[in-house]
């Protein structure tokens, strides 16, 4: 009786070990979520103009107003949660591959959040340093957004985040400066005097609601008729 008792826990054993390291296995290969789009990419017919690349701001965006991306073949490739080490993972298939003009990089909050683990402010730039590089390399010009205020994380609740995005919007903005890019200033649209996100504009103190949006898509839609224009002339001398 001892001894089947015995191999009974230790087939128990097994097999949860084997449950487990298919577990990791399955989480590991979903790290950067490859497969999120890798439909719909596949059914694109025209080339976007715009790629909107990004975490959950960008993710919400495009499922709350799709029509101010439809109407503008704009496409929106944001994954909630993601840092800039995952966008950067899967940028080729889900922006360069899909050939468009422009690439809007809205990045750096889960960073700052520390969603993979601490990483330095100088590392998160050099994230974005990479898609840009990357982008140019195919004929993509990249536009840099502002990350958006935030002073709480519901999921980070003992975190002090407003500093930290000032201070990365700082670096992002100087970055674009020198090399060249158009920068998208959200960040004072949407801040308060603590550098909190207006709260009449959220409801987590991190994301925007729909009114945020309204606010968002003028500033970024200026800027980015700006670029096509100035990439069209380009194209034709």
């Amino acid at each position: 009786m001892m001894k089947r008792y015995i191999l009974f826990l230790i087939a128990s054993v097994i097999a949860i070990g084997a449950i487990d390291a298919q577990n990791r296995t399955k989480s590991k290969k979903q790290w950067a979520q490859y497969n999120r789009y890798a439909v719909a990419n596949k059914q694109l017919t025209v080339s976007p103009d715009v790629v909107f690349m990004g975490n959950s701001i960008t993710d919400n965006w495009a499922a709350m107003v799709p029509e101010f991306f439809a109407d503008n073949n704009y496409l929106g490739r944001g994954i909630s949660g993601q840092t800039t080490e995952q966008m950067l993972a899967r940028f080729r298939q889900d922006v360069v591959d899909l050939n468009p003009k422009v690439v809007v990089i809205l990045a750096g909050i889960n960073d700052i959040a520390e969603n993979n683990g601490p990483i330095s402010k100088e590392s998160i730039l050099n994230n974005i340093k990479s898609m840009c590089d990357i982008a140019k390399a195919n004929n993509i010009t990249p536009v840099l957004c502002s990350i958006l205020p935030c002073d709480y994380f519901v999921w980070r609740k003992t975190m002090k985040p407003a500093p930290i995005v000032a201070e990365m919007n700082a670096m992002i903005k100087d970055y674009a400066r020198e090399a060249g890019y158009r920068y998208v200033d959200y960040y004072s649209a949407l801040v308060t005097e603590t550098g909190a996100l207006n709260p009449k504009l959220t409801k987590d103190r991190c994301h925007p609601t729909k009114d945020g949006y309204q606010i968002m898509m003028p500033i970024v839609k200026q800027v980015l008729e700006e670029t096509l224009v100035e990439i069209n002339d380009a194209n034709k001398q």
